[in-house]
């Protein structure tokens, strides 16, 4: 497993020349970046669950009730996730968390009206959704010293672009198969599209699990003497602002995951490959050209970009009448997100000591999903209130009033907390070698956490190899 590279002796001349670091991206990296792409595959396959739910005979307000409902289900469990991933290991967590989804995923299938089980259903899939993608954030980070913390979490969110250029693509593809009509002869939609969306997204999570079972097999955990509650973690460490970003950026995902099919559907358009193509292609870039970003400019400046990012993204696809443009708010949405979510990750989690970074990654996405629980029925609701009164106007109060919440959020942001000078930590943290007396390298309250992380990271979470 990587560690910390510390400096060398002054040479002769006086000049500290730090150790080589071994690499991060080793057989661990491309094993939880594979474990990635299967998982973000699968979850786009669902993307078109509104549209399931419309089939059901539910209306937009029905598919944010019910997308709202798995998200605070999601939240509370993360009151005892992080603290079962500090005393347990992410590895088996991570299996357990698989285990749930591939059972939601299944459920949904079963479900032939709008009942309770297609509520039980959502929060099953959900949860452990959530429980999966909080153990791979865990995991990664724990790979890499802490200077490069934020790098690594980019890097691996790489591979979610991927995920997503592929299962947009096959969803588009398997949503409209068409089936000639016993009788008529004529083509109609396929009776089995969502049997093969969902029951997909089941065998690519069953795939995932594998991945990661090979991933983590053979890891030692060593759990901490003591597993505070999750709530006193999170005052003792509070973030700070970095959790309204995370509630922003997680409201922006209510509209490109729950309700984008139905604006796609609504406007006659062919569907959201186009989008989420040009999307994964410009974040997938936009992550590999600015993973060194952190230590150069700063995590703030990377938050406040991708927030007008998101922003400008939203306004975007009020213009939006025919598929190829899809292609600009696209891009501009694609950057956002490449920035946004390492700099919220590293930000959020690096507050919390090491042997309760599981806990505090959990808490710090559980705000991305308060944020989606609170926007998705509200969206929903302007939806169906705006095209009651014009066909189309509901989706066009839904971009602006998205677009305004992450401009409103970043102004908050740039007027409070970026105002304190941040980059990502370098060793040394402090020099004071030979009398050359001491530099601080971050002004961050995350510093001491950062230092400790240097001398306890192998005994967190050892790496497979």
């Amino acid at each position: 497993m990587p560690s910390p590279s510390l400096p060398s002796v002054a040479s002769p001349a006086g000049v500290i020349e730090p150790r080589a670091e071994p690499s991060i991206y080793g057989r661990a990296f491309w094993l939880a970046y594979l474990a990635n792409v299967l998982l973000v595959c699968a979850n786009s396959l669902t993307f078109r669950f509104a549209e399931f739910v419309r089939e059901l005979g539910g209306t937009e307000t029905n598919s944010g009730e019910i997308v709202r409902a798995g998200l605070i289900a999601a939240m509370v469990s993360r009151f005892w996730l992080g603290g079962a991933i500090d005393r347990h290991g992410a590895g088996r967590v991570w299996i357990a968390s698989g285990v749930l989804y591939v059972i939601g995923a299944l459920a949904i299938l079963s479900c032939t009206q709008l009942s309770p089980l297609i509520w039980c259903a959502r929060i099953a899939y959900t949860v452990g959704l959530a429980g999966m993608f909080s153990c791979s954030m865990v995991h990664i980070q724990a790979q890499a010293p802490p200077h490069r913390r934020t790098e690594l979490i980019g890097s691996l969110g790489s591979s979610g672009f991927i995920g997503t250029i592929v299962g947009t693509q096959l969803n588009d593809l398997l949503f409209n198969s068409m089936v000639r009509a016993a009788g008529s002869g004529a083509l109609v939609p396929s009776p089995f599209r969502f049997t093969w969306l969902f029951g997909g997204a089941a065998v690519l999570g069953g795939l995932h699990m594998l991945v990661v079972y090979l991933l983590t097999r053979g890891e030692n955990h060593r759990a901490p003497a003591r597993t505070p509650a999750a709530h006193h973690l999170l005052f003792q460490h509070w973030p700070g602002l970095i959790l309204l970003v995370a509630a922003t950026m997680g409201s922006g995902f209510v509209v490109t995951t729950v309700f984008l099919t139905r604006f796609a559907t609504a406007t006659h358009l062919q569907g959201i490959s186009t989008f989420f193509l040009a999307y994964s292609v410009t974040a997938f870039s936009c992550r590999w050209i600015f993973r060194g970003f952190s230590q150069q400019a700063g995590r703030h400046r990377m938050v406040l970009y991708g927030l007008f990012g998101m922003a400008i993204g939203q306004w975007l696809f009020m213009a939006v009448k025919n598929d190829w443009q899809f292609l600009f708010p696209a891009v501009a949405s694609g950057f956002g997100h490449a920035l946004l979510f390492p700099a919220v990750v590293s930000l959020g989690a690096g507050r919390f000591p090491v042997q309760y970074r599981g806990t505090g990654t959990t808490l710090v996405l559980g705000f991305t999903e308060l944020g989606t629980a609170i926007a998705a029925p509200l969206q929903g609701q302007l939806i169906d209130m705006g095209n009651a009164r014009a066909p189309g106007l509901g989706f066009t109060w839904m971009f602006l009033a998205a677009g305004i919440a992450a401009l409103l959020t970043g102004l908050i942001y740039a007027a409070t907390a970026a105002r304190v000078p941040d980059a990502d930590p370098t060793f040394p943290l402090i020099a004071d070698l030979d009398g050359m007396g001491e530099e601080c390298a971050d002004t961050t309250e995350d510093l001491e956490n950062d230092a400790d992380d240097g001398r306890n990271l192998s005994k967190a979470e050892p790496a497979s190899s």
